[in-house]
This record gives structure tokens, C-alpha cells and sequence, in this order.
């Protein structure tokens, strides 16, 4: 490859880097001829060894938005109109992702010439797009382009090792290969295994925050997942489209375009069971497989969890000899050249200790591998460089401990998403085996948006579909009813293990103690941090591990030589449900007051499932079926959880002053959902509330408690929900609900015109009360404003109708014109600023509003109204007779026309611009 020349060289990299920083820059033609000369420059082996590696990258920014690319592609002869037009329909017929890969593979098969032309077009995108993966395939190709080539023949090969040390690396990848090359699920009672199957199999997506937004970012996710406990992959794919960079695991460690080098330390965050531990257990097989990361000579794997049981203090050397004995004769060698070395620990949230990291900190590091120090203060070593120098790490936590780490410390942040539709479909298929029980089982979970979109998650999808088993498999008479919330579907799970996995069912009081003791383990584990036990924990708790509490406890032998085992819940939130289950089973007043202390204090959201969950045992439907098996719950710890729930103080909560009270009073509603106490909730929220949430991500299963709350309301005086996103699933959940409201505003939540059939029939309800309506700031377009109009005529309620920033367009108006010319037309207020109105607009709007003696206040402001319509314009502000204010401003009327509808100004009617 030849040098490319020094003055173009910075011209195309300060133009890329004036695009990072202001997302779009235009992209000039002499940018691209620039470009095209730099990517010529490329031999046709590099140039199809970068477009490999760039592949994902290519593909999934290809499916972000195919039909701009394809005419991208079409204007400058890469592919012919037929072609694109054949790619199109491939996508309608198929998805976006499957004809991107199509695409992009056509393409780079074709010849050097069409590689090159696909490259060009997608640098030219960029004055479109602000996407960080484009942005960080381009930068990385001028700016980085040879160093990457070098990297992956390094990644693929490794390093030259003498053949002492290349023994003992093959022997040390032996055993991790054994550690990580399979995968067990997690074993049932009655069974002597669980299902075990490949780890290459499993598949985890992640996208990636940058370091600058790693506080901001961190912390509003963390609040959500601790309040939601889950993602919804609307708002997901919204914000990796616009703002993060998805990655695939074996991209963690690579170069990155914000900072231009590549990371050193790697944060992946996630919620528990979203597949931390999975993720580093395929990364760990990839790597001793030779699939990945070959520039690592060894791989060094922790667990938090493991490391807890260290008390006293250690050197890294000894760390690793306990761990890794095979590694002990070696070891000096093999930590001579850091830079080979890679050191993952997993968990840190169950770390017992805090792990200070502070870049000007005071503490004291260790400087050699034989420092005797704190396990955490190692792990604080080696990320912050003073501890083996150059050496790599990544750590794994849940995002609740990402909140009180220093920004700067990781190089690269992820999260891990889960499984989003198509996944979980394909979990429910592989899971039942039935064709038509996993599709009409997938069916309900879909419809009861609760459970569907707890499913993200791994772990909650192999419950669910526990849980699930005995509702769609009838073995014997008719299958067991469907749960409907969270706590009912542990309950089923709980249920089922003890119906169906038990080889002798022990009598009610027998089975009840049982509970009890792994409840007051499992209420222990959660107010003292506590996720692993050992021996003396079960002695303590008189717990006997037995097959059947194999259901939710796992054993854990330790990973070196030792007999010792530890235990834990298959899940965290099995260990919260037992926690909460046993104040029902085993009730003392004394610990039910110094839990509900700790968790009214708590303020990282540890207990909110917990809390959910006790609120979910207190109905009596729910914890029926819990009951034919282990007897009556206490009657006085159900009224104590209904008293604790009806003290919620639900005006301070929507008090502006409460820096978090929206976040709150969501995790509120989630416990009245949750109780299915609609006269608990009648008379908390009271019977006129007032609700904003404006700019609360709402997902669809927030929007389907929050439907069920307004369900046990009369009346709702007030409902905002401003940026939102709620989108059209979300609407369509609280839709029965939405004629009870008296002033629905939902500002900014992109919704589009498939939803105004929703809006619409809150409208036509026979008791709408809707008097004040705000569309504004979304996506309608003209196409929706028939049905809205149809709406409207019929409606006698509406006194207020804001539809600024729409699509509306004068095909739009011409329908909603038939409504405001009607004398039935109640509307006072009505804003229509920026709705892409005309001067062809303006006649008709002349005409229907001249005979309107209702309407107070008109907004036009923003539209396309020039001096043509100004005679229109004249005769509306003179004849419709009850107009006290209309607004005009940013509009292309001349000074001179501006003048003369200034003059029409008059006592009773003013005049805006």
C-alpha cells in the first residue's frame, strides 16, 4: 500500500472529525473524490479483508435505512434501478436485515470496483446520517486503516511464543475450554441433569455508550431498569440508531473513533440473568478456540462471587497460582509482557467490597504482581495501569454500581441488551419443541405485555416459559389459567415445581417449613448484599439441600481443586420472591418493620422487585393456587402490606420539587398493578388525579400499568405524557382509558398515523371527557386527518386541539376544514403552527372558520403562507366573528403584508407576528 499524501490526508480527517463532532456536516464532492483516492490506495486483498471485518458495521447500517442507500447506490452506478428495485422488494418480502446482508454481500462479491462504490456511497451518507457506527467505520479507515490490517493478522495468528511458553499456553486454553465449552441450564428437580448444549450457540447483542456519556447514561438506565426491571426495543433500537454504536463481543477491545485508541478497560453492564456471565463465558471459549483476541498470549478469569471468600490479603501472583495451578512454574514468564494479558472479573455488583477507582486517587496500588493487598485493590491496580502496565481488563456488573464509579475509568462502556423479538420467539421455539404450543404460548406472552417484555432477558424467558408450561401442556384435564402479572407468573413457577418435580409430595406443614427456612435464607441474602452461601448459611437457616429445592437453589463447586461448594437462587429475583414469601408463610412483626425500613430508605432501587412481589402475594387470587399447597398466608401480614401500600403519599410524589418523583411514582403504580387492588388504587390515587410524565421513557409495559391504574379512576383531571416515546404500542395499551382523561397531552412521542385510530376512538367513546388534546410534535401526516376529522364530528366534549409540528399539509386541513366550518364545533383553541400549511391552505381555512363562533385562539405561525394569501388571510381575521387571538409569526409574508394585518389588529382581537 502506498503512503497517502500528508495534506489530503488531514483535510479528509479534519472533515471526518468536524462530522463526530457535529453529527451532520456536509459532505462536499471533493470530500468524497478524496476519499475514493485514499480507499484506491488499498490492494484489493486489503480492501476485502477490511470490508470483512467491517461487515457487521456494514450491515447493520445498511438496515437502518436500506431505501437511502440503494438510491445512494443507484445515483452513482453501483447498482442499476432494476437491482435496487429487486433489493426493495427482497426487504418487503423478507425483513431490512436479511436484505442488507444480501446487499452487502452482492456487492463485495462483484468485483473491487463495486466495493470501493458501495464505500464511497456510505461516506457520502454521512451529511444524512449521524450514526456512530458509520462514523467509526469511516474514521477508522483513514485514520487507522493499516494499523487494523497489522492488528487482525495478530488477532488471528497471536504472537511468536518459544515452545515452553507455547506449551503452557495451550495447556492453560485447554482448561478454560473445558470451563467454558458447554453450557447447562438450569437442572429441574426429578431431573439428574440439566440441559446442556454448545456455548458457540448462544447469542448476546450489545451496544456500546460512550465514555463521555458514561455518567448521564449509566445512571438514567440504571433508574429505569431498576424501576422497570426491563427494555423495550422500540426505545432501544431508537437510541442505538441515533446516538450508540452497536458492537458484537468480539469488537469490545477494537479501536474506537471518539478517543483514537483502542480500550484498555471495558465495562459490560446489564441486569440480572441479561447474560453477563454468558457473554464472558463465550468471549473466554472464542478466545481458547483460537475464534478471537489472539493478540491476548492469556486470559485470566475471576468471579466476584469466588472472590468474596477471600478474606485476607493476596498478590495478583497468588491469585492467579490458586486459580490457575497449572500456570504456577511459569507465571514470571508469562506476566513479563503485559501488554499479551487480558484479566476479566465477572460481577462486580456482588463484589462485598467497594472497588474505589479513582484516577488521582489516594490509595495505595500495588506496583508488582507480588504487592500483598485487598482483592479489590488489585483489580483497582490493574485498571488503572499501575499494576502490570498495559495489560487489558474487562469487568462485568449490573448498572446499579456503574452510578458510583469515576467517568474515565473504562475506556469503553456496553450494555447488553437481550433478546429482542425475533430471539425470543426463537427461545419460546427451541424451549417447548411444539410448533403450535411455543406459538400460542408466544402468542399470550405477547399479548400480555407484562410478561413479553420481561422476556428481554434470558433468565425471565426460561421462567416464563416454566411458568407458562402447565398453562398451554395439559397433561391431565384443563390447563392451568395464564398468569397476567409478575408475581402470578413466580407464583405458577413455583407451583409447577412443586406439582410436577417433586418425586414425593411432602404434606402441606412439611413443604410450608421448607419455604420457610429458604425464605428467611433468602430475606437475609437480600437486606445483607448477600447473593452466594456457603454451608454455614444453609446450617444456620436449617436448610437441607435436597432435589426439590434444586428447583431454585444451584450448587456452585468452586473452580480450583477444592471440595468446597457454595450455593445461590437460580435468579435474583427468585431469591427476592421467596423474600417476600416468607412474611406471608412465617409472619414477625419485628423483621417485616426492619425490612420495610430498609426498603423505604433504600435509594439505588434494591428492593423494588422485592417490593412488588409483597405487594403481589397481598390479592387473593394470586396467591390462591401457593395456598393448596403449603396452607393459609397470615391474614395479618396481608393487611399490614395493604396498609403499607395505602400510606403511599401520591400528591408528594407529583410534587415538581421530588428530583426523581416521576421515576418513583411509576415504581408505585407498578405496586398497585401488582396488588390488583383496584379500590386500594381508587382511593390512593383519588378520583381526579393529576399525572405527568413527561420526558420518563415509557415502555409498553409501563403504559399497560399505568392503563390499569387510570381503569380504577372515574375521572383523570390531567394525563401528560410529553416525550414519552411511548410510540404506537405503548398508546395502544392505555387506549381504553384515554376517554376518562379531561386534558391528554402527548407532545413529542413520535407517533405515527396507524395510532390516531386509538386517539380516535377515545374520542367517539360514548363518556369521552376529553376537553383539551395535544398532538403536537409527531409524526401524523395528512393521511390519518380523515379519520381524525371523522372523529372530531362527532364529538361534543373537545374544547382544545393542538396539532403543531405534524404533517398535516393542506390535504390534511381539507378535512379537518369540514369540522371547524360545523356549527357543532366546540373548539376554542386550536394550534396549527408548522403543519406545512400553504397559501392554497389558507382559502379553505377562510372559508370553514368564517362561519365557526366558537373558536377563541388561532396558532398558524411557521407555515408556508407568502403574500398570495393575503387577501384570505385579511378576509379570516375580519369574518370569523368570535376570534380573540391569532399568531402569525415565522411566516414568508412581506413587511409591507405584515403591515397591513398588523393594522386589522382591534379591542378583542390580537394580532401576532
Amino acid at each position: 500500500m502506498t503512503l497517502w499524501p500528508p495534506r489530503l490526508l488531514r483535510d479528509i480527517r479534519a472533515e471526518v472529525n468536524k462530522m463526530a463532532s457535529n453529527q451532520r456536516a456536509a459532505v462536499s464532492e471533493d470530500n468524497i473524490v478524496a476519499f475514493r483516492n485514499h480507499m484506491d490506495n488499498y490492494s484489493s486483498g486489503e480492501l476485502k479483508k477490511l470490508s470483512d471485518h467491517f461487515r457487521p458495521d456494514l450491515v447493520y447500517v445498511i438496515e437502518n435505512d436500506i431505501l437511502t442507500v440503494l438510491q445512494e447506490l443507484t445515483s452513482r452506478g453501483v447498482v442499476t434501478a432494476q437491482q435496487a428495485q429487486d433489493y426493495h422488494d427482497w426487504e418487503r418480502n423478507h425483513d431490512s436485515a436479511s436484505a442488507a446482508e444480501k446487499l452487502a454481500d452482492d456487492i463485495l462479491a462483484m468485483n473491487q470496483a463495486a466495493g470501493l462504490g458501495l464505500w464511497e456511497c456510505l461516506f457520502a451518507l454521512q451529511s444524512r446520517w449521524a450514526h456512530p457506527n458509520l462514523h467509526g467505520m469511516v474514521e477508522e479507515l483513514i485514520q487507522n486503516g493499516q494499523n487494523l490490517l497489522q492488528e487482525n493478522l495478530l488477532n488471528e495468528n497471536g504472537h511468536a511464543l518459544d515452545a515452553e511458553l507455547k506449551a503452557c499456553q495451550v495447556e492453560h486454553k485447554a482448561k478454560l475450554c473445558d470451563l467454558t465449552g458447554m453450557m447447562k441450564e438450569n437442572k429441574m428437580p426429578g431431573r439428574s441433569e440439566g440441559q446442556i448444549f454448545p456455548i458457540s450457540n448462544r447469542y448476546v447483542e450489545l451496544k456500546v455508550i460512550s465514555d463521555r456519556h458514561f455518567k448521564k447514561q449509566t445512571h438514567q438506565e440504571h433508574e429505569a431498569l431498576a424501576a422497570a426491571g426491563e427494555l423495550n426495543e422500540y426505545r432501544l433500537q431508537r437510541r442505538i440508531k441515533s446516538k450508540l454504536e452497536r458492537i458484537t463481543p468480539d469488537r469490545l477491545f477494537r479501536w474506537c473513533f471518539r478517543t483514537h485508541h483502542v480500550p484498555l478497560s471495558v465495562m459490560v453492564s446489564g441486569v440480572a440473568g441479561v447474560g453477563k456471565t454468558t457473554l464472558v463465558q463465550k468471549f473466554i471459549f472464542d478466545w481458547a478456540t483460537g475464534k478471537h483476541y489472539q493478540k491476548f498470549a492469556f486470559v485470566f478469569f475471576f468471579k466476584f462471587r469466588d472472590l468474596n471468600t477471600i478474606t485476607e490479603k493476596r498478590s495478583l501472583e497468588s491469585l492467579i497460582c490458586q486459580t490457575y495451578p497449572h500456570l504456577q512454574d511459569k507465571l514470571p514468564r508469562v506476566l513479563e509482557d503485559p501488554e499479551k494479558l487480558l484479566f476479566i472479573f465477572d460481577g462486580l455488583d456482588e463484589s462485598k467490597t467497594d472497588l474505589k477507582l479513582s484516577r488521582g486517587g489516594s490509595q495505595e496500588l500495588c506496583m508488582n504482581p507480588g504487592d500483598v493487598k485487598p482483592v479489590t485493590v488489585i483489580v483497582a491496580s490493574l485498571l488503572n495501569q499501575t499494576l502490570l502496565k498495559g495489560c487489558s481488563v474487562l469487568l462485568t456488573s449490573r448498572p446499579s454500581k456503574l452510578t458510583s464509579l469515576e467517568a474515565g475509568i473504562f475506556h469503553r462502556v456496553a450494555s447488553i441488551v437481550g433478546f429482542l423479538s425475533k430471539e425470543r420467539e426463537r427461545y419460546f421455539s427451541m424451549f417447548f419443541g411444539d410448533e403450535r404450543v411455543s406459538r400460542e404460548a408466544f402468542a399470550y406472552v405477547r399479548d400480555s405485555q407484562v410478561l413479553y417484555t420481561l422476556c428481554y432477558n434470558p433468565s425471565y424467558c426460561w421462567i416464563t416459559c416454566m411458568a407458562l408450561k402447565p398453562c398451554f401442556i395439559a397433561r391431565a384435564g384443563r390447563p392451568q389459567p395464564a398468569p397476567k402479572t409478575v408475581t402470578q407468573l413466580f407464583v405458577s413457577y413455583v407451583t409447577h415445581i412443586m406439582a410436577n418435580h417433586t418425586q414425593e409430595r411432602p404434606e402441606p406443614q412439611r413443604m410450608r417449613d421448607t419455604l420457610v427456612k429458604v425464605g428467611w435464607l433468602a430475606e437475609y441474602g437480600i437486606t445483607n448484599h448477600i447473593l452466594v452461601f456457603d454451608l454455614k448459611y444453609l446450617q444456620d437457616f436449617n436448610v437441607e439441600f435436597s432435589p426439590f429445592l434444586s428447583g431454585f437453589l444451584v450448587e456452585n463447586p468452586q473452580t480450583d481443586d477444592s471440595a468446597q461448594v457454595t450455593y445461590s437462587f437460580l435468579h435474583l429475583t427468585i431469591q427476592e420472591f421467596f423474600a417476600a414469601l416468607v412474611h406471608y408463610l412465617d409472619y414477625k412483626e419485628d423483621k417485616f418493620r426492619d425490612t420495610m425500613d430498609k426498603a423505604r430508605s433504600c435509594k439505588e432501587g434494591d428492593y423494588e422487585i422485592f417490593s412488588r412481589f409483597l405487594a403481589g402475594l397481598s390479592h387473593p387470587a394470586t396467591k390462591m393456587p401457593l395456598e393448596k399447597y403449603v396452607g393459609k398466608f397470615s391474614a395479618e401480614a396481608t393487611r399490614k402490606v395493604i396498609g403499607w401500600l395505602s400510606e403511599m403519599n401520591y400528591e408528594e410524589l407529583q410534587s415538581p420539587e421530588e428530583p426523581k418523583g416521576k421515576r418513583r411514582l411509576m415504581n408505585v403504580l407498578n405496586l398497585f398493578f401488582e396488588s390488583q387492588n383496584s379500590q386500594l388504587v381508587h382511593d390512593v390515587v383519588g378520583k381526579a388525579a393529576h399525572m405527568d410524565f413527561s420526558d420518563l421513557y415509557l415502555m409498553p409495559v409501563d403504559c399497560t400499568v399505568l392503563a390499569y391504574v387510570l381503569s380504577c379512576c372515574e375521572e383523570i383531571q390531567r394525563l401528560t405524557l410529553d416525550s414519552c416515546f411511548i410510540q404506537n404500542e405503548g398508546l395502544e395499551r392505555l387506549r381504553p382509558e384515554l376517554h376518562k382523561v379531561r386534558e391528554l397531552s402527548l407532545l413529542d412521542n413520535d407517533l405515527k398515523d396507524p395510532t390516531m385510530k386509538d386517539i380516535c376512538k377515545a374520542l367517539k367513546h360514548q363518556n369521552c371527557r376529553l376537553e383539551a388534546l395535544s398532538l403536537g410534535k409527531n409524526a401524523f401526516t395528512e393521511q390519518c386527518c380523515e379519520e381524525l376529522a371523522s372523529a372530531l364530528a362527532g364529538n361534543r366534549t373537545l374544547l382544545s386541539l393542538d396539532l403543531k409540528k405534524n404533517k398535516l399539509r393542506t390535504g390534511g386541513l381539507s378535512y379537518l376544514s369540514r369540522v371547524f366550518e360545523s356549527p357543532e364545533c366546540k373548539i376554542q383553541k386550536l394550534g396549527l403552527q408548522e403543519t406545512g400549511l400553504s397559501d392554497e391552505s389558507c382559502g379553505a381555512l377562510c372559508s370553514a372558520l368564517s362561519q365557526n363562533s366558537t373558536l377563541l385562539h388561532l396558532n398558524l405561525s411557521a407555515n408556508n403562507f407568502t403574500d398570495r394569501c393575503a387577501e384570505d388571510m385579511h378576509l379570516l381575521i375580519l369574518t370569523c366573528p368570535s376570534l380573540t387571538e391569532i399568531r402569525l409569526g415565522l411566516s414568508d409574508f412581506s413587511p409591507e403584508v405584515e403591515k397591513q394585518l398588523k393594522s386589522l389588529q382591534r379591542e378583542g382581537l390580537d394580532i401576532h407576528f
